[in-house]
């Protein structure tokens, strides 16, 4: 089935946005709610979407996005959590990057910062970095994941454990409700949990879209992130668990 005009607006309106609402999209095309409903569906029966109830949301699943869909998702409301975690992230501090498109705002944001040695597995970040003259750089070997720059492996997770880092940033794919961190590559996974076992302060940078979606490997329980910097706050049971475990919660925008 092809998409008509519409669908295909709606279809980049979600992958900008992470998800749309009825009501938006009726008001946006001067259409009525019920067709707007049935083009949610079509899309839904395509593999396009995931209905929720309102509207819908990009489809999770087994396999993530593309990453430039990824960078282009709410890139103002990224460039507004990273301008956050990085005052935190002083002059002189060991810092490790992980891949994502939430870090690599961060590595934007800290261009300016001086003295800092950055270890990363992300060549986006790695790359970003070069234009800070006062920041060491150092690239965990691994095996090159060309779909988004990221460096994986037995070669990454040794690397990675010659150091201790003062802070971790890490993003993830996914968030539940039971403040587990989610991700749909086993091998991300494992470079992840190393990267948090060798912080001393780990910094979790999401924004609200990823509790909309779903990924089949757990990372970590959000009981093991010192500071989470995200736009929404959360669901008031997680945030009390969160309060219980320690986790700083730093809303941004």
């Amino acid at each position: 089935m092809s998409l008509s005009f519409r669908q295909s607006d709606i279809l980049s309106i979600a992958k900008q946005d992470g998800r749309v609402t009825v009501d938006g999209l009726a008001t946006r095309f001067d259409v009525t709610v019920q067709t707007i409903r049935r083009d949610l569906s079509e899309l839904a029966d395509m593999g396009k979407l995931d209905r929720v109830h309102g509207g819908a949301v990009l489809r999770s699943g087994v396999s993530n996005i593309g990453y430039e869909d990824r960078r282009a998702l709410n890139a103002e409301t990224k460039a507004l959590i990273a301008q956050k975690c990085a005052r935190d992230i002083p002059d002189g501090a060991s810092v490790f990057m992980n891949i994502g498109t939430s870090t690599e705002a961060v590595a934007r944001q800290l261009l300016s910062h001086k003295d800092l040695m950055v270890v990363t597995n992300n060549m986006n970040v790695a790359n970003i970095l070069l234009e800070n003259p006062n920041c060491q750089i150092v690239v965990a070997g691994g095996v090159l994941r060309r779909s988004d720059g990221g460096l994986v492996g037995n070669l990454t997770i040794s690397t990675i454990e010659q150091f201790k880092f003062d802070h971790a940033i890490i993003g993830c794919s996914a968030l539940d409700t039971e403040g587990d961190l989610l991700d749909f590559d086993f091998q991300e996974v494992r470079v992840s949990q190393t990267i948090i076992a060798q912080a001393r302060k780990t910094c979790l940078v999401a924004d609200q879209s990823k509790f909309q979606r779903t990924a089949p490997a757990r990372i970590a329980s959000m009981s093991e992130v010192d500071v989470f910097y995200t736009d929404f706050p959360l669901p008031d049971e997680l945030a009390s668990k969160c309060a219980d475990w320690g986790t700083r919660l730093v809303l941004c925008g």
